[in-house]
């Protein structure tokens, strides 16, 4: 079934590439772009944490 979710491709290497399959296996997501969603949700909002505490 297409998705009407905007879409782009992301090129890494080997290593992390490995440590995302580890991730997604680790966690059972069901997919690579499942766990690699997540693991932008978690850096995003890391990142907004780090910011917040930074003002």
């Amino acid at each position: 079934m297409p998705t009407e979710k905007p879409r782009y491709t992301v090129i890494v290497d080997e290593e992390l590439l490995k440590k995302i399959d580890d991730f997604r296996f680790e966690n059972r997501y069901p997919s690579r772009s499942a766990a690699t969603l997540e693991l932008i949700r978690l850096g995003m909002e890391a990142l907004k944490k780090e910011q917040e505490e930074g003002k």
